[in-house]
């Protein structure tokens, strides 16, 4: 990269928000500068802030500057984290950079500006711990960059476009449809699993992930001429699907089919597109890096809520007929 590009991130989605400023922040609603408690509402599909008894006039949209990028941080109250999964809590979170403040589908959606290689060493100590090894952080990095930045360029290119791809193809038989992060057109990504975890300063809390980002400044995967777009995941079912059957109508050679170990387990056919085959992989434990119980490795590489569950691997979902 020649030089540093900047990310939007959206943090939260609500009616109204609570902040404190540490540190003084420029807007355009005052010629002061704001620090302290803040707070903002939807009002009419307005935004309001308020600081103590005072309010400013509504606006469809607030930009907060930092005016020392080192030292100004914001604290944001009861931030969802792990939406809709099992972990699903509320963190007060810190962060650095820029507070940008939009209406979206009639709700305030908080947006953080900051420096990509700021922003991924908060990334790689909220998707796994920072008490990680520094080798594993280090390759975090550059798969979390790639990603990211795969994502920025594609955001670009939807915008310019005059045609989008198709995202669905339906037949008498079936219906295929894919789900990408095409629902993210007023910010880059956003802070929770839907995208990558981003959780702020706060979880930044060992040397490593700050080293493990400076030593791979600016390296990303290529293919070619292009940035790959590096999914990934912490926990899977020991097999890897192609990019086109999960996430888009796009074949890329760089993510394809393969088993999560260091050779084929025996006693298993990996094409799992035969049900019969495909009934046995899921029912069974086959070998695979993810399937670990070891509690030393796992309470050194994902963070306390992480562990909660101890079905990493394999688990069962129960359903009434009514709920199906």
């Amino acid at each position: 990269m020649n030089s540093e590009p900047k990310v939007e991130v959206a943090i939260l989605s609500d009616n109204s928000i609570e902040c404190i400023l540490y540190g003084d922040y420029l807007t355009d609603l005052s010629e002061e500068l704001l620090n302290g408690k803040i707070t903002a509402r939807i009002e009419n599909g307005k935004i309001i802030l308020s600081q103590n008894d005072k309010e400013f006039k509504p606006v469809d949209e607030i930009i907060l500057e930092p005016t020392d990028d080192k030292s100004d941080t914001f604290l944001l109250k009861n931030v969802t984290i792990g939406l809709k999964f099992h972990w699903e809590q509320k963190q007060n979170q810190r962060f650095t950079g820029t507070l940008k403040i939009i209406v979206e589908d009639k709700k305030l959606t908080v947006i953080n500006i900051v420096f990509v290689e700021e922003y991924l060493k908060s990334v790689i100590s909220s998707e796994m711990s920072a008490t990680s090894s520094i080798e594993l952080l280090k390759a975090h990095a550059v798969i979390s960059r790639s990603w990211l930045l795969a994502q920025m360029e594609k955001r670009k290119s939807l915008k310019t476009q005059t045609t989008l791809q198709k995202s669905e193809f339906i037949t008498e038989d079936e219906i295929i449809r894919w789900y990408d992060r095409e629902d993210h057109k007023l910010y880059d990504v956003c802070a929770d699993d839907h995208c990558q975890r981003y959780q702020g300063i706060t979880k930044v809390q060992a040397h490593n992930a700050e080293q493990a980002v400076e030593e791979t400044n600016g390296i990303v995967l290529m293919d070619e001429d292009d940035i790959c777009d590096t999914r990934y995941s912490k926990a899977c079912g020991g097999i890897t699907e192609t990019f086109e059957n999960v996430w888009e109508n796009i074949s890329h050679p760089y993510l394809q089919t393969f088993v999560d170990y260091k050779y084929e387990p025996d006693g298993y056919n990996t094409d799992l597109v035969n049900e019969k085959d495909a009934m046995k992989w899921i029912k069974n434990y086959p070998s695979a890096f993810c399937n670990t119980t070891d509690e030393k490795i796992l309470s050194q590489v994902l963070n306390n809520y992480d562990r909660i569950t101890k079905d990493f691997y394999r688990w069962k979902v129960e359903y009434t007929q009514d709920e199906l």
